[in-house]
């Protein structure tokens, strides 16, 4: 496993979908590219083939939690190549509804390379919630995430955690 930041083509987007469940059915070529997976090893998979230890548990139950309610979201996630690198992305997911049900079938996901700057912010962040998670639990992980951004002076929903922090430094 090789420990390296993978750089991102700032023009390009890794695009991939899930079914509700979060299992991968459509996958981009440059998604391919990135991650070292064969489209045959990521479509069926769960999306968390490419999740990085780094991630904080708390940030994906949050994120799953905004978008079975229906709610769209932004992300900062660092993922993990095939090989070990890794490479940070700001996500845009988006859910993806029955025509005739209007029930959620699944979601999309979109993902661009991301400043320097915001990874510092970012990583340290999050590298403190993992340590809160290791020594406790997901809950007082999810306390400091939400005290963390009203000592910034706002009572924010997570759906917009990415773009206040952004907007804070």
């Amino acid at each position: 496993m090789i420990d390296e930041e993978i750089e991102l083509d700032p023009k390009r987007y890794i695009v991939s979908e899930t079914d509700e469940k979060g299992k991968i059915t459509f996958c981009n070529d440059y998604f391919i590219e990135v991650c070292g997976y064969s489209k045959d090893e990521l479509i069926g998979k769960s999306h968390n083939i490419v999740r990085h230890p780094d991630m904080p548990r708390v940030v994906f139950k949050l994120l799953w939690e905004t978008i079975k309610q229906g709610k769209n979201i932004n992300a900062v996630v660092k993922n993990r190549s095939k090989d070990g690198r890794y490479y940070w992305i700001f996500t845009e997911f988006e859910m993806r509804k029955d025509i005739d049900t209007g029930n959620i079938i699944g979601y999309q996901a979109s993902r661009k390379s991301i400043s320097k700057h915001v990874i510092e912010i970012i990583a340290d962040l999050y590298s403190k919630l993992l340590e809160i998670e290791k020594n406790e639990d997901i809950e007082a992980s999810e306390k400091y995430l939400i005290t963390f951004l009203k000592d910034k002076g706002d009572d924010i929903e997570f759906s917009t955690i990415m773009e206040e922090i952004h907007r804070f430094y």
